[in-house]
């Protein structure tokens, strides 16, 4: 699957029919996100379970702010509709894979059952 350009428009149906959802912000004047840009569309080829979608800041500056983007390029990844990963800056493509292999494995009942547990140790704060 190739990558999906990620609009306000489409934001809500691709987050909520994505298993895995990995969003990458970025600009065409940035060139670390360019230098990313081949790891990420080669990853899109080789992992078609997982949506691989491209936010241009410049263009949408809403999902942008909504996300709160301060610097680029950023990835965000989603399990479940659950944040997982975030953080600033490029990755190599060893980086990328080993990153992508810990999102495919990770054990999402656990990770419910931590955040009901946080949810309720805060709580009780």
């Amino acid at each position: 699957m190739a990558t999906v350009e990620l609009t306000k428009d489409n934001f809500e149906k691709v987050f909520t029919e994505s298993e895995i959802l990995i969003m990458d912000f970025w600009a065409p004047w940035c060139g670390p996100c360019k230098m990313f840009a081949p790891i990420f569309e080669a990853s899109s080829e080789k992992y078609p379970d997982i949506v691989f979608t491209k936010i241009n800041t410049e263009v949408e500056q809403e999902l942008a702010a909504q996300f709160g983007i301060r610097s680029i390029p950023t990835l965000i990844i989603f399990r479940e509709q659950i944040g997982i990963f975030s953080q600033p800056g490029a990755l190599q493509a060893s980086q990328f894979e080993e990153l992508l292999g810990k999102v495919m494995e990770l054990d999402m009942d656990q990770v419910r059952k931590e955040m009901a547990e946080q949810d309720t140790d805060s709580q009780n704060a």
